[in-house]
């Protein structure tokens, strides 16, 4: 377990423990800087405090860094489609069907179940056991690109652009409906469905903030094939939005009760294209996942 200690002085006087923790040593996440208060690894003047303690001069700050616990998750040879790969990154077309990380009574099968067995050791402990390499996700049924990290370095850098909604992300939908206008952009906050926790909705008053972009790449008679770009990634963000404005995904059942006439397995929602500063280049390196199958079939039984 490793251990640190630090006096601080006038400068840093007022600043939250956490924040102080996570700018001294950028290395550790914000969240796991505030999962080492919650366990009561940090100290002040030798007495355990809470993430909202404000420092001040001369006191003394000690934590300790427990050593990282090996995953209990088992490594599968689950087939991986790789888009771009090196020391750092990993970059996937993430199938149907497939959910990213593990979670209580649902351990294998997942894509870091598969991610273990293709990277073995090589991969950022910062989110936890749980989810090695995993800065961000994209929903079971949502196909498309997804970027594994390999080291604490390239996640702390991959978060922070994702954070600040650098990173370009462009999506393939297809909607109900015709869309009148060629373009749009829906500006809608996002959060918990008051009537239904499980669902996210257009929350004014506990919403986060949420932008999207959107284009209308073709229209058919009753559906339209849009391409969809990402100012912020909340949860379930162009399912929400499309529907807030009365053109849900195809496949959608959750937040559409319109029920499709084509054999679908969710949303016709796709995760083509992303574009990040290479944390090691700190180049700009942008990869595009091809359609899936299903996704091109759908858009020639549409043609005819």
């Amino acid at each position: 377990m490793e251990q640190f200690s630090y006096r601080i002085g006038l400068e840093d006087e007022d600043v939250r423990i956490d924040k102080w923790i996570s700018l001294t040593l950028e290395s550790l996440s914000r969240s796991y800087i505030q999962k080492l208060i919650k366990d009561n690894l940090v100290f002040v003047n030798g007495k355990p405090q809470k993430a909202s303690y404000r420092i001040k001069v001369d006191d003394e700050i000690a934590f300790q860094i427990p050593e990282a616990v090996s995953p209990s998750i088992p490594a599968e040879d689950i087939p991986l489609s790789v888009l771009y790969e090196d020391d750092d990154i990993l970059i996937v077309n993430k199938p149907k069907g497939m959910v990213v990380h593990p979670a209580p009574g649902h351990y294998t099968g997942t894509l870091v179940n598969a991610v273990m067995f293709h990277c073995k050791d090589n991969l950022s402990g910062i989110n936890g056991v749980m989810r090695p390499g995993i800065v961000h996700r994209i929903d079971k049924d949502t196909t498309g690109s997804i970027i594994i990290c390999k080291n604490d370095n390239a996640h702390n850098l991959v978060a922070a652009q994702l954070k600040e909604h650098s990173i370009t992300r462009r999506y393939r939908a297809i909607v109900y409906g015709c869309l009148q206008d060629n373009e749009g952009c829906i500006d809608a906050p996002i959060g918990r469905d008051p009537r239904d926790r499980k669902k996210m909705a257009i929350n004014n008053t506990n919403g986060k903030p949420a932008i999207t972009h959107y284009k209308v790449i073709k229209r058919y008679k009753d559906y339209t094939y849009i391409e969809c770009q990402l100012e912020t990634g909340r949860t379930h963000q162009i399912r929400v939005h499309m529907a807030s404005i009365g053109h849900p995904l195809l496949g959608d059942t959750v937040y559409s009760n319109r029920k499709s006439k084509f054999n679908l397995e969710g949303q016709t929602l796709h995760a083509m294209t992303i574009g990040l500063i290479h944390p090691s280049s700190r180049e700009y390196l942008e990869v595009s996942a091809p359609l899936p199958e299903y996704f091109e079939h759908l858009l020639a039984v549409l043609e005819t």
